[in-house]
């Protein structure tokens, strides 16, 4: 295999034979995890689940949740059909996984999702290197709000660090340029609160109520002019 050639994965998007690959328990561990579900029949829970939804209005087509692969259509089929229930199951879509593209967001970009040498071109979504629907759409809105403060002379201020837009704008912009991956929020991308909490659920409301407060702070003084304007 060429270097050009290797994959290298989203992790936290895997495909379930790469999952596999890393160890015997990982898949009941991650997308066929049991856990909150319970067999009416025995009252006990099962060793792994494999989850369905449905995807139309008749309820005759339903994905396989988590089961994103990369393995060949004839053996997709082989293997997904060992699953009890799936045996006779009529595959409509096949698993593939995407090639992601994006730009090195650290080196060209600044806070506020602009272009370093080019200030009036801004980034947004997948391209800029943030993974999931909702951090493309926020950091679209945030783009537009800027877009829309460089037309109107208004204010342009990067999102609060302690927000979550904020925390992924920076980590975009600021992650090492040689090892730069996408990635989603999460509570670790968010800076640490000043006083140490132990309790992980305490710790994450505090969070979320600092980041609120600073977003809100920052949007009526920042966001609602570029939304005015």
């Amino acid at each position: 295999e060429r270097d050009w050639e290797k994959l290298n994965y989203f992790e936290s998007c895997l495909p379930i034979e790469e999952i596999a690959r890393r160890g015997r328990d990982t898949l009941r561990f991650g997308p066929m995890k049991p856990v909150g579900l319970i067999n009416p029949r025995t009252g006990k829970m099962p060793y792994a689940v494999v989850q369905l939804r449905q995807e139309n209005l008749r309820a005759d087509s339903y994905n396989l949740v988590g089961f994103q692969n990369h393995l060949k259509f004839g053996e997709q089929a082989r293997v997904l059909r060992m699953i009890p229930g799936l045996e006779n199951a009529r595959f409509l879509r096949y698993g593939q996984i995407h090639r992601n593209t994006y730009i090195n967001a650290p080196t060209l970009l600044r806070a506020t999702l602009q272009m370093k040498t080019h200030p009036r071109v801004l980034f947004a979504g997948q391209i800029c290197g943030v993974e999931g629907y909702v951090e493309s759409i926020a950091t679209g809105l945030l783009a537009g709000m800027h877009a829309a403060a460089l037309v109107s002379g208004g204010e342009m201020a990067a999102a609060p660090r302690a927000s979550a837009l904020g925390s992924l704008t920076h980590y975009v912009t600021h992650a090492d340029a040689k090892n730069f991956q996408p990635a989603n929020i999460t509570f670790d991308l968010l800076p640490a609160l000043e006083k140490k909490i132990r309790d992980r659920k305490e710790r994450h409301r505090m969070q979320c109520e600092r980041a609120l407060g600073e977003f809100e702070g920052w949007f009526q003084k920042v966001g609602a002019m570029a939304v005015r304007g």
